[in-house]
């Protein structure tokens, strides 16, 4: 009877020293996991007037391969120190409030048209 006490006490005590190896494996992965995610989240800054870009990231049931997932230019109203940005949707004047990491700047147009010529594809002329 003795020994068979001393026997469970033994291989309780060892389930107690796999359970700290699970913890502390999971512990070590976790922290892992939050450098490797940490690193790779790129720092934005947006300022109240900008005009920014929105990511659609609504899954749809057919889109196109070739489609953009960025959504027509907002505006930036108020920037919070934690990320969280309001933006106005001049179409539809709506107000939002989304993440920053789902915005990038919009950049104008700035190429000139002046001396710029066009040509469609049907106007093509092939000599032969």
């Amino acid at each position: 009877m003795c020994q068979a006490g001393a026997k469970r006490k033994l291989q309780l005590s060892e389930l107690e020293e796999l359970r700290n190896d699970a913890y502390e494996s999971i512990r070590i992965d976790k922290a892992r996991t939050k450098a490797f995610h940490d690193k790779h989240i790129v720092i934005k800054y947006f300022e109240p007037g900008n005009k920014v870009w929105l990511f659609n990231s609504k899954l749809k049931l057919f889109p196109g391969k070739l489609r953009s997932r960025w959504d027509s230019p907002y505006q930036v109203q108020t920037v919070t120190p934690h990320g969280a940005i309001t933006i106005f949707d001049p179409k539809k004047g709506k107000t939002l409030q989304v993440n920053g990491q789902r915005l990038k700047l919009y950049i104008e147009d700035s190429m000139p048209t002046e001396g710029v010529e066009s040509v469609t594809l049907t106007d093509l002329i092939y000599n032969t």
